[in-house]
This record gives C-alpha cells, sequence and structure tokens, in this order.
C-alpha cells in the first residue's frame, strides 16, 4: 500500500462515503489491508496463543475453525459431552488432540490461555465464570447468558479477574458494520425513527432440527451432566440434546439466538445502551415437532431518548416457515434515508428528503373546495415558493460491500487475540454483551408472560 494511497484515503476521508455512489472498492480494501499487515506480523513463541473449544457442536466446529485463521494461534484441547464429537475433533485437529467430557479439566491445565464457550446456553454463564476465575480469557458464544439474572454477575466477575472476555456477535467486528455506524454517525439518513429487522428461513436445518447421528446413546452422551443445572430433569432425549435450541430449558429459542444478534448490530451502530420498554408475541407455527418455544416471532421494543441518540422503536422478526426463503435484513429509518444491512458483510444507503415547500394538490382536499378557493390557494403557494422550493431533491444510492472473502467471523476472533497479546479492548466486552442479551431474552419472558417488561438499560435490570 504506498504512501500516495494512505495520503488520499486520509485527505478525503468520509466524504467519499458520503458522495460516492458505490463504497465497494477504495475504503474497504485499505481497511482490510490493514488488518492482512497486521496478521502477517512475525509471531514469536511469546506471541503464542493456546486454545482449547468447550461445546464441539456447529459454533464450536466454526468458532475454533475462525480462530485459528489467526495466526500464532494452536489449539490443544476440546470438551464435549458427546464422544462422537471428541473422536471427530482428533481426526480434523490430529490424534494428539487433549478431549474430555469434563469442562473442568480443561480449565486445569496451565497450557490453556483462552477458552471459546459454544456449550448449549444454559451452561454459558458458569463456564465463563469458572474460566475467569483460573485465569483464562473467555470467548463466550451469544447469549452470554441463559437468564437475566446471570447477567451482573458475570460482569462482576470479569471486572474483579480482569480477564479477556468478548461475546460472540461477529458483526461487532464486521467492516461493513463499522463502515455503516460511521455513516449513520455522519448523519447520513438523518434522524433516526425506526428500525426493523428480521431473520426468516424455510428449511429445517434452519429450523434447528439437526441431523442426529445413529450411535447417540446414554453410553456415548454424558446426559446427567448436560441437564445437571436444571431444575426439572428429563430421562434421556436426543432430541433434547443434540436440538437442544428448540427447548428453553438448555436454550433461548429465537430471541436468545437470534434477535441477539440483530440487537447487538444495531446496539454498535447506534451506541445504544438498550430499550426502556418490551413486548412480544409468538407462535409453533409449523414445525409441530416438541419444541417449547416459538418458530414465528415477532417484538416491539422501545428506545427512549439519550444522549447518544433520539428516541426510536424497533420491530423483530423471526420466522422459521418464511416464505421468502432464507434472508436476514437490518433497516434503519431515518427522517432523509434508510440503511439497509444485508447480513454482515453490506449495506445500502437510500436517500429521500422532503422538498422545502410543503405539498399541494394530489391526494390532498384541495380538489374538494370551490374553484374560487382552489385557485386562491394556488396562487398564494406560488407566490411563496419557488420551483426549486417545490422539488424533492434527488439522490443517487450507496452501495458498500466487504471485500471478496471476508468473514467478520474470523475479524471478530482477530480483535479477541488482539485484546489477549496485546491489551487492546474488546470490541463486545460483558456489559455490552449483556445489554444485547438481556432485551433478546425479555422478548421470552414477554411471550411466556403475555406482559409488557420494563427494563433500565443503564443500570441492567428489570423495572
Amino acid at each position: 500500500m504506498s504512501t500516495d494511497r494512505r495520503k488520499f484515503l486520509k485527505h478525503l476521508g468520509t466524504s467519499v462515503l458520503l458522495t460516492s455512489a458505490s463504497l465497494t472498492s477504495l475504503a474497504a480494501k485499505e481497511e482490510n489491508e490493514i488488518r492482512t499487515l497486521r496478521a502477517e506480523k512475525r509471531i514469536t513463541p511469546n506471541d503464542k496463543i493456546r486454545i482449547a473449544t468447550i461445546g464441539m457442536g456447529i459454533m464450536g466446529f466454526n468458532d475454533t475453525r475462525a480462530a485459528l485463521s489467526v495466526p500464532g494461534v494452536e489449539l490443544v484441547g476440546v470438551c464435549d459431552l458427546y464422544k462422537g464429537r471428541l473422536d471427530r475433533a482428533k481426526e480434523v485437529y490430529g490424534a494428539n488432540l487433549y478431549t474430555t467430557m469434563d469442562y473442568r479439566e480443561i480449565l486445569e491445565r496451565k497450557d490453556v490461555d483462552a477458552v471459546i464457550i459454544a456449550t448449549s446456553d444454559n451452561w454459558h454463564s458458569q463456564v465463563a465464570i469458572d474460566a475467569m476465575h483460573k485465569g483464562k480469557a473467555v470467548y463466550s458464544e451469544k447469549p452470554m447468558v441463559h437468564k437475566i439474572s446471570q447477567g451482573l454477575a458475570e460482569i462482576k466477575v470479569q471486572k474483579d479477574t480482569r480477564m479477556v472476555f468478548q461475546v460472540g456477535s461477529q458483526r461487532v467486528s464486521s467492516i461493513a458494520y463499522k463502515k455503516a455506524k460511521e455513516m449513520y454517525e455522519s448523519g447520513a439518513i438523518g434522524k433516526i425513527n425506526s428500525i426493523e429487522a428480521s431473520f426468516n428461513r424455510q428449511d429445517a436445518l434452519g429450523a434447528w432440527q439437526y441431523t442426529i447421528p445413529f450411535d447417540q446413546s446414554v453410553q456415548t452422551v454424558d446426559w446427567a451432566r448436560f441437564q445437571s443445572n436444571v431444575k426439572v430433569k428429563h430421562d434421556y432425549d436426543k432430541n433434547r440434546f443434540f436440538r437442544w435450541r428448540n427447548y428453553r430449558e438448555y436454550g433461548t429459542g429465537v430471541a436468545g439466538d437470534l434477535f441477539v444478534h440483530l440487537l447487538s448490530g444495531i446496539h454498535f451502530i447506534t451506541s445504544s445502551k438498550g430499550p426502556e420498554r418490551i413486548y412480544s408475541i409468538g407462535d409453533i407455527a409449523y414445525w409441530k415437532d416438541g419444541r417449547n418455544v416459538p418458530d414465528v416471532m415477532s417484538a416491539v421494543i422501545h428506545y427512549g431518548e439519550t444522549k447518544e441518540h433520539p428516541a426510536f422503536q424497533v420491530t423483530l422478526r423471526v420466522n422459521f416457515i418464511s416464505g421468502e426463503g432464507d434472508h436476514s435484513t437490518t433497516k434503519i429509518v431515518g427522517s432523509e434515508g434508510v440503511m439497509d444491512l444485508d447480513g454482515d458483510n453490506s449495506f445500502t444507503i437510500r436517500k429521500n428528503k422532503m422538498a422545502e415547500a410543503p405539498s399541494i394538490g394530489g391526494w390532498d382536499s384541495l380538489y374538494t373546495y370551490t374553484e374560487a378557493q382552489q385557485k386562491a390557494l394556488m396562487d398564494d403557494y406560488n407566490k411563496h415558493y419557488t420551483d426549486a422550493q417545490k422539488t424533492r431533491p434527488r439522490f443517487q444510492d450507496i452501495t458498500y460491500r466487504a471485500p471478496e472473502g471476508y468473514n467478520a467471523s474470523n475479524e471478530h476472533f482477530a480483535n479477541f487475540m488482539d485484546a489477549i497479546r496485546n491489551g487492546t479492548p474488546v470490541v463486545e466486552d460483558a456489559e455490552f454483551g449483556f445489554r444485547a442479551a438481556a432485551p433478546a431474552l425479555l422478548c421470552n419472558d414477554s411471550y411466556f408472560s403475555n406482559r409488557l417488561i420494563k427494563w433500565d438499560p443503564v443500570n441492567m435490570k428489570v423495572v
């Protein structure tokens, strides 16, 4: 990257973003190259970070892969409650990989610097707390807690131990979301007033009907340990273990799994601490497979005016049987435009601004008056406003896409490893993670209790 190019980008800065019809290349590639140069830095033995993953399901394997994309990271152990996944980990990462069904054995190892927690939701908080007490840096999958009551205690442990702690909602690290935040803060869409955000799916895997292995049994699954922290115990049930997201005893439903992603992105862009009022409804509309959480869920959430942002409302929706197919969007609506975020890596801004002069005629009461009144009103209107004032301004759409091959999850782990190596702040700390998780979990509470819930986003407690 030439010095001249750096000077050019520095000189143009945000003005490039605000006037260009496409943000696809220059600014995005600049930031991606900075990350690449940082990653290519020679790693010394003292820079090496040794990790272990606790929970080797879908997210465990994917998180491990993303973590190992960061130079100087080494996997030394994994934990899972199904023996088949431990065997699979050795197939992928080598026969010498340390494996166990007891996460506490991972935490006792002196060669583990950091742990990835990708267990069922009901274990996130306890494992994270135990890990921090044992001096391990923690990357906790979202939501960081299974219950609201766990949040402040986990935040306190992080502050007391001062261990590096990051929550795993990757869009907070996304280059596209960082650019979207810059655009929002520059006033590109005017004054925000509402947000619509959703995840739509239309297949069995998207609805969490995951494949179950033939060799599952009480001999290959540590069922007792899996449900040991749950009040109501059940006999061994393969669906409850391998499809735990469908059961509120172990998971947090679509709210904790998907609303939390939407809220993380919204809070990052708007710098919000969270909402004040939450109400949700839902239903098990299609996937009547024994699950006890909705497969279609909607929430209306109100954010009050703060020094960071004006008041605005958010509508969230997840639909596991949507005819739209697999699609996610976050649409931030302002007084002068709309920012439409498509997934983690791109967004489009469509600007609209009212004409300076108020409208007259068309779908208006004007034609209901006498011709004399109509003429008098039009003459007065034309006397007060020029043609330019009557004309609505026109704007080109602005589109941003992350560079080819860019991966927000890899970026999120790179930020986590930077925090461990260099002491730099994490991008999604415990307070941020809980402020995103809490309103998501309160959507569940609202649904199951059929009531409006009030939340104090500053002190992080139910009112």
